[in-house]
């Protein structure tokens, strides 16, 4: 495993991010935890002081060596101790491969085979769906007098 800075890694806040290109979504198959051997979105844990925005493009870069920038924020799961954010994850550039560590293939893989496929999990399915669908919350510009603070709305 790759060593972690544990100081700077938020552990309660995450984001995941849904990329579609020509059709294919882009998978990442992981290999630790529960979702060890899982086709999964790629994402993972914020720094202090990144904005999710900016913790999905670091994430898919690292793990994938695919470029995103993150567009319409498509969902977000709460709980009493932390919250994961899922992005479109808008295509850039980048020849898709694993990393090496936490995941050991990474794959383009025709949608209607990802929604068929047992190893993809139900999560990743519904943000899948939710991408093809066209709905989310946009990044919606105001003048903010805080750095850093983001609008989405519909």
């Amino acid at each position: 495993m790759t060593a972690v800075d544990y100081g700077k890694t938020n552990w309660s806040q995450s984001v995941g991010g849904v990329c579609i290109k020509d059709g294919k979504v882009l998978l990442a198959r992981q290999t630790y935890g529960k979702g060890k051997g899982m086709l999964i979105i790629p994402g993972g844990y914020v720094d202090f002081g990144e904005i999710p925005e900016e913790t999905l493009a670091r994430e898919f870069k690292e793990e994938t060596g695919v470029s995103v920038k993150a567009g319409r924020l498509m969902g977000i799961r709460f709980s009493a101790k932390d919250w994961y954010a899922v992005f479109e994850a808008d295509y850039i550039d980048g020849e898709a491969r694993s990393d090496g560590d936490e995941n050991d293939l990474v794959v383009w893989m025709d949608v209607d085979d990802a929604m068929k496929d047992e190893t993809v999990p139900e999560l990743t399915k519904k943000m899948i769906q939710c991408a093809i669908s066209g709905k989310g919350f946009e990044l919606i510009p105001y003048d903010s007098k805080t750095d850093g603070r983001r609008l989405y709305s519909f």
